[in-house]
This record gives structure tokens, C-alpha cells and sequence, in this order.
């Protein structure tokens, strides 16, 4: 089990290696090729891949409403532990808001991807079900946070634009909207969006190696310490936790322990440059959990495989 999980993982490794090889080993590509790919899968591609999977996943048998809460209460919860221990930890408030992010911002990415090359077409529904519950709930979460801690001050209109205009949440309203009301994509339409969708992932992949800036490796250890460990430890423990209150087994539950064992997604860092966080420790964070997560994901995926099937 131990080795098919490792083959199914190798892929994503692969690519996300091959992107930093392509950003900072060679000429091939041109410097300002990576911001408008990056903004080119998280406003089109990957918005694209979450319609079709929701709008034409076949959900029947599936406990949604049970990974729904295995899904979220973790994020509650280790959202309001970070708030209160903020004053204990000595973090400045924009400091904060990049740990936050750390702490519970994870990798699209990479989770759609792993659970498609673990779990095949289910793992797809699956994780068009913990995208459409935690994406909403992260950026709810993460813009009160910054604005209440960035350094600019940003009000709380300014903060709540930014989540009704996010791309992922808008892609969840309508896949949701259409497979609620029996709408499926028409045929030809479906081809096309799936086809964008199919190349969020490589292109997303190839963005995330692009963004892993090795001078930024070991910057701020005690910040990376408090995000990680609620990241890679908390996060999956009470996702563990909750599974088996509510009695979810199988691969809904391995889906679930698998988004919110991620590491922390790029676009963490424009959100601290936008709206006032700390930046330059955002940057560290997301390179710093990036490599961990090349040991972390894998170790909590074996123990999910050992305790839910």
C-alpha cells in the first residue's frame, strides 16, 4: 500500500520539481511567463476543472453532509485557536495573518491531483466536495483575519469583495447551482470545460515548483513552526477526529484527511502582499511547507489508509 502511494504521488512531485527547474535552472521559459500562467489556471483552468466536477459528479451514496463537517470543523477550530493564542505567541498582526494562512490556506493543486491519482474518477467527486466546502470557509476566514490584523488596515468591505469575487468560490456556486438543479453541462460545452479543467492541474502543478524560492527555506522558524504543526499535525488529527465521530470510512473519509493535510497554496502570498500581511513570511511559509509536505502528506495519507479502510 505504502509503495502504491507513493507511485500515485510521484507525478505531482514530479511536476511541481519540474517547475522549479524551469523557473530557476534554465532559460527556456522567460521570467514573466509564470504570473500570467499562474493567473491563467487560478482564474480560468482551475474555476473550469471545480463546474465540471461539481455540475457533473454523480453524488448518490456519497455522505456529503458528514464530510461536509469533517471538512470544516477542524478549520473552526484551529482558526479560533490561532486568534487565541495570537497574544501568547507574540506575533505582530501581520505576522499573524501569514501563519493564519499557513495554518489552514492549502494547495488545490496539489489535493485534486493526489486524490485523482489515488482514487480515480471517485476521488474527483470527492474532492470537488472538500474544494466546494473549504474554499469558502478559508477565505471567510483568512479575510476577517486580515481585516482585523493587516498592517493597511483594510475594512471589512474591502476584505468581504475579495471573497465575493474569488474565482474558486464563484466556480463552486455554479457547479453547485447547475448539479442541484439537474442541469448538466450540454455536450459539447462539457468537452470544452472539461478540457480547460484537465489543464489546470500540470499547469497548476508547474506553477506551484515555479513559486518554491529556496533562499526563502528556513525564514522565520518560529513562525514556520506554529504554521506547520497546526497545519501538518492539527489539521489532520481532528479531520481524523471527526471522521470517525460521524462514522465516515472509505475513501469520503481519506479525501477528507487529505485536503486538510495540504500545504499552504502560492496564492497565500498575493493575498498578504494585497491586503496588508506580511509578504516576504508568507513567501517562506508556502516554500517551507511545500518541501515538508513531500514526507507529511505521504506519512498522514498511510496512517488515514490504516485507520479508515
Amino acid at each position: 500500500m505504502i509503495g502504491a502511494l507513493l507511485v500515485a504521488l510521484t507525478p505531482t512531485a514530479l511536476l511541481i520539481g519540474l517547475g522549479h527547474v524551469l523557473r530557476w535552472r534554465t532559460t527556456l521559459l522567460p521570467e514573466g511567463f509564470w504570473t500570467p500562467a499562474e493567473r491563467l489556471a487560478y482564474f480560468v483552468l482551475l474555476p473550469a476543472l471545480i463546474v465540471h466536477s461539481l455540475a457533473m459528479a454523480d453524488f448518490s451514496g456519497v455522505p456529503v453532509g458528514a464530510m461536509v463537517v469533517a471538512l470544516a470543523v477542524p478549520l473552526l477550530v484551529v482558526g479560533a485557536g490561532l486568534v487565541v493564542s495570537r497574544r501568547a505567541v507574540e506575533l505582530p498582526g501581520p505576522a499573524f495573518t501569514s501563519v493564519f494562512q499557513g495554518a489552514i490556506r492549502f494547495n488545490t493543486y496539489v489535493g485534486v491531483t493526489a486524490a485523482i491519482a489515488l482514487y480515480g474518477s471517485e476521488g474527483a467527486a470527492l474532492a470537488a466536495i472538500a474544494i466546494a466546502t473549504i474554499v469558502p470557509t478559508v477565505n471567510v476566514l483568512c479575510v476577517l483575519v486580515f481585516a482585523h490584523y493587516a498592517s493597511t488596515g483594510a475594512g471589512l468591505r474591502t476584505a468581504m469583495r475579495s471573497i465575493v469575487t474569488n474565482p474558486l468560490i464563484i466556480a463552486c456556486a455554479v457547479g453547485i447551482a447547475l448539479h442541484v438543479a439537474g442541469l448538466p453541462l450540454p455536450p459539447g460545452i462539457e468537452g470544452f470545460v472539461k478540457s480547460l479543467g484537465q489543464s489546470a492541474l500540470p499547469l497548476g502543478l508547474l506553477c506551484v515548483g515555479a513559486a518554491l524560492d529556496r533562499r526563502t527555506l528556513g525564514a522565520s522558524p518560529r513562525a514556520a513552526l506554529i504554521a506547520s504543526g497546526a497545519k501538518f499535525a492539527a489539521m489532520p488529527t481532528l479531520t481524523a477526529m471527526a471522521c470517525l465521530a460521524l462514522g465516515l470510512t472509505g475513501v469520503p473519509a481519506l479525501i477528507a484527511v487529505l485536503f486538510n493535510a495540504l500545504p499552504t497554496a502560492s496564492s497565500s502570498y498575493v493575498m498578504a502582499r494585497q491586503l496588508g500581511g506580511d509578504a516576504p513570511l508568507m513567501a517562506s511559509l508556502v516554500a517551507t511547507q511545500t518541501v515538508a509536505a513531500a514526507v507529511t502528506l505521504p506519512v498522514a495519507m498511510i496512517l488515514a489508509e490504516a485507520i479508515f479502510t
